[in-house]
């Protein structure tokens, strides 16, 4: 067995003990993550470190957040077969790939070409074909493609932003990260039941704050 091959074993065995310790035990979902090899979303120096809990530095001053944080923030998703999903914020590709698995649809945006092209050479090698990757500001969703069941930001907000609620189906949710003090962020989840919103606070996470316009110059 490669000593890749051998770390992937032995971090996604690590880290299925750490998430059933938490009561995560999602027989999908874990599959899921199984079935994604995460040292191919991390940079080759950090391979060693991909099933670890710290944040992990990928190109254009991005970052992969511990797979713990990426694995419980898919469990509060609540993702189901046959949802379309809109991901603002691809990043290496490593979360978009996990939801292909079980989603029908994933459209995934960035505003960094370099992360949208990597992202889909590793789709490419993982013959994932249910994943679109669009060079776009999605910080105002993605106006114009329909709606989804489920909408998963990355990047955080000042205040929960309300015209996402536009582009969710009635019953649909969305989790976002929100900025509550300075260097302080915690992830929200909406849930959408006609014109309202339940709203809950999740948990803390790292945060990068989200950036309007920027995908243009980029």
């Amino acid at each position: 067995m490669s000593k890749n091959r051998l770390l992937e074993k032995e971090g996604f065995a690590a880290l299925v003990l750490r998430l059933r310790a938490e009561g995560i035990s999602d027989i999908d979902l874990l599959t899921s993550v199984e079935q994604t090899p995460r040292s191919l979303f991390v940079p080759p120096q950090f391979v060693e470190n991909a099933y670890s809990r710290r944040t992990i530095p990928i190109e254009c001053g991005s970052f992969l957040e511990g797979v713990d944080t990426a694995v419980r923030t898919l469990h509060h998703l609540r993702l189901k077969r046959g949802q379309r999903v809109l991901e603002v914020g691809t990043g290496s590709g490593f979360t978009a790939a996990v939801m292909a698995r079980i989603a029908e649809r994933v459209l995934t945006v960035d505003r960094y070409k370099t992360l949208v092209a990597n992202a889909q050479r590793r789709m490419e090698q993982l013959s994932i074909r249910n994943v679109i990757i669009r060079h776009a500001d999605g910080s105002a969703g993605m106006p114009g493609e329909g709606t989804f069941d489920r909408i998963l930001v990355t990047a955080a907000f000042e205040s929960m932003p309300r015209f996402y609620a536009d582009q969710l189906v009635s019953g649909g949710s969305m989790i976002a990260p929100l900025i509550v003090g300075e260097n302080q962020c915690r992830l929200v989840r909406l849930t959408k039941t006609g014109s309202r919103f339940e709203r809950e606070e999740l948990f803390e996470v790292p945060y990068q704050p989200i950036v309007p316009q920027l995908s243009a110059q980029l």
